[in-house]
C-alpha cells in the first residue's frame, strides 16, 4: 500500500514529467467510508461530475449520490436496482436518437468491487490505496503517457485503442486489464465536467502508478533524444524549395 507521501511524490511525478496544468486526481472503490473522510453532502448532475469536485479536497460519495446519472452509476458498479426504470429510460432515449445501437448497453463495461461508495481526492493527498488515478491530458502528454504504458508498443499485436463514449467506462477497464487507457471522452462527459475540449481522460491503474512513473521518466528522455534527431533532420531541409 502506498504511503499519502509516496503519492505527493508520484502526482509531483507526473506533474513535472507530462507538464500537467491540472491535479491528478485519485478514486478507491470501498465497503464503508473510510475513518475520518468527510461524506460529500451536495448533489452532482452525473459520475463523471466527482472527478473535478476531487480535484478540491478528499470525500466519500456513497452510491446513491451517483444516481443521478443512471449509465454512470452502472458503469461504477453499483447496484441497478433503485434507477433501473431510469436507466432504461435513458438507453432506450439514447438508441432512438442514434447515439448508441441497441446492442451496446449490456456490453458496457462495470467496476466489480462489491462497494459501497468511492473515496476521491487530489492524488497527492490521497490517505488510502488509490485503485485508480485521473488526469486530464492534452494530445502530446497522451501520447507520452500511452507510449509508458506499453500501449504503443507494436510487439504486443495491435496498440491499445483510444476509448470512446462512455467516459467511465476507461475505469472499469483500466481495474480489469491493469493497464492505463486513454479516452476521448464523451459528450456527457464535456458537458458536466466542463473539462476543455483539447484534453482527454487518461486513467491509470493505481497498482502499476510506480511502474508508470518509471517508464514514464524513460519515455520522457527518449523522446528529448528524437526530438533532437528530428529537429536537425528538419534543419537540414530549412530554405530547400519543396
Amino acid at each position: 500500500m502506498e504511503s499519502q507521501a509516496a503519492y505527493a511524490d508520484l502526482a509531483a511525478d507526473l506533474k513535472a514529467l507530462l507538464e500537467l496544468d491540472q491535479e491528478p486526481v485519485g478514486i478507491a472503490f470501498v465497503k464503508e467510508r473510510p475513518q475520518g473522510t468527510d461524506i460529500f453532502e451536495g448533489q452532482v448532475p452525473s459520475s463523471c461530475s466527482f472527478w473535478r469536485e476531487a480535484e478540491r479536497g478528499v470525500f466519500y460519495a456513497p452510491a446513491e449520490k451517483h444516481f443521478n446519472c443512471a449509465v454512470g452509476a452502472m458503469t461504477m458498479g453499483f447496484n441497478i436496482e433503485p434507477f433501473k426504470q431510469t436507466l432504461m429510460t435513458t438507453v432506450q432515449m439514447m438508441c432512438d436518437c442514434g447515439y448508441i445501437g441497441g446492442g451496446e448497453p449490456e456490453k458496457i463495461p462495470t467496476v466489480k468491487a462489491g462497494h459501497s461508495g468511492i473515496v476521491y481526492g487530489p492524488l497527492k493527498d490521497f490517505p488510502i490505496q488509490a485503485d485508480l488515478a485521473l488526469l486530464w491530458v492534452k494530445p502530446r502528454q497522451g501520447m507520452l503517457l500511452n507510449e509508458a504504458s506499453g500501449g504503443a508498443d507494436w510487439s504486443r499485436g495491435s496498440p491499445l485503442p483510444v476509448l470512446g463514449r462512455p467516459a467511465c467506462t476507461a475505469l472499469p477497464l483500466a481495474l480489469a486489464q491493469a493497464q492505463a487507457m486513454l479516452s476521448l471522452g464523451c459528450l456527457g462527459m464535456r458537458t458536466f465536467t466542463e473539462i476543455g475540449s483539447d484534453r482527454m481522460l487518461a486513467v491509470l491503474p493505481g497498482a502499476q502508478l510506480q511502474e508508470i512513473v518509471a517508464r514514464l521518466r524513460a519515455t520522457v528522455e527518449a523522446n528529448r533524444t528524437m526530438a533532437e534527431v528530428y529537429n536537425a533532420s528538419k534543419a537540414a531541409f530549412a530554405g530547400t524549395p519543396a
